[in-house]
């Protein structure tokens, strides 16, 4: 009888901290600020540098980013998004995945 007793007692106890410890505090909800910044910005591939290539793009390392700046030098300025195929290691799921994060300057 008394683990019964207790038991009513605990219970809402347990129940009350729960919910405390998993309400966000008021510094997690992202302000609209914070929403744009993590919205991608259009990066141009004929004067993106490798660091800028590597953190904008989805699934392109280091090695990958210094593909796209080294096929840069030997053949000059992108002349299109699609000409990133040409890059070895750069395929067209890559390619779709990044489509609308790349463009070419003039």
């Amino acid at each position: 009888m008394r683990n019964t007793v207790l038991s009513y007692f605990m219970l809402p106890l347990l129940a009350a901290a729960s919910s405390s410890l998993s309400a966000a505090p008021a510094s997690a909800v992202p302000t609209p600020a914070a929403i744009v910044s993590e919205i991608p910005s259009i990066l141009d591939l004929n004067t993106a540098d490798a660091g800028s290539l590597q953190s904008a793009l989805i699934g392109i390392g280091k090695s990958k980013a210094q593909a796209i700046i080294d096929y840069r030098e030997e053949h000059g300025a992108f002349a299109s998004v699609d000409e990133l195929l040409e890059v070895k290691g750069i395929g067209q799921a890559l390619l779709d995945r990044n489509r609308d994060r790349l463009t070419v300057g003039n």
